[in-house]
């Protein structure tokens, strides 16, 4: 089901019977009609294997069954939202970012340490960023949340992207990521990992970016 965005903080979802979809607890603002919130212990469509998964990676954040008939506006913390559509590719976000998505996407958590080899590995521990993300498949809409505005980046065959790793907030398609820098180890003593560190994108496909440095 597609999102209406209201304004750069609260969107709108169209809820039908036979239906449904999931949403981070507390982002629910209002609704009209006949709609229920459930907690989900399940964590999504990815069953009860994915959800011990992600309470492992510490990426279970709460979330809801939202089922009925009528229309539900979300919005969480005054954060910025970016609707994403995904058309079969899958969405790799760190699940503190969900604000809410169809239930029709299969969800899943990746260790990021499969993307990038030792690299992909120390990404969270210089980041900060945790070590699995979760992942979103299929034919449905994301809302996802971010500090400031977002812009999408494509990224293209022999042209990476090259992201700072805290502004960083979701990318999907054929993408692999490594932690990279352009400095030396010598050249770092004393420095924080500000632009020091760089995340690398490269394959084919999108990440989006936040205009912060700032964590949720």
């Amino acid at each position: 089901m597609p999102f209406r965005e209201i304004n750069s903080k609260m969107v709108e979802a169209t809820i039908a019977p036979g239906q449904k979809m999931f949403s981070q607890r507390g982002a629910m603002l209002a609704y009209k009609g006949e709609v229920s919130f459930t907690p989900n212990i399940q964590g999504g469509q990815g069953g009860l294997a994915s959800m011990l998964g992600r309470r492992v990676a510490n990426e279970a954040t709460p979330l809801m069954t939202v089922e009925g008939s009528g229309t539900v506006m979300f919005g969480h913390g005054g954060h910025h939202i970016q609707v994403i559509q995904l058309t079969g590719d899958t969405l790799y976000v760190e699940a503190d970012r969900l604000l809410a998505f169809d239930g029709t996407l299969q969800q899943g958590t990746m260790f990021m340490g499969s993307q990038g080899g030792v690299m992909g590995m120390v990404r969270g521990q210089v980041t900060g960023q945790g070590l699995f993300t979760t992942t979103l498949k299929g034919h449905g809409a994301v809302a996802v949340m971010a500090h400031g505005g977002v812009i999408e980046l494509p990224i293209a065959p022999g042209r990476a992207v090259h992201v700072d790793p805290q502004a960083y907030v979701a990318h999907h398609g054929d993408v692999r990521n490594k932690l990279s820098t352009a400095l030396g180890w010598r050249d770092m003593v004393g420095r924080g990992s500000g632009e020091a560190f760089q995340l690398e994108l490269s394959g084919s496909g999108a990440v989006y970016v936040q205009a912060s440095e700032e964590k949720l």
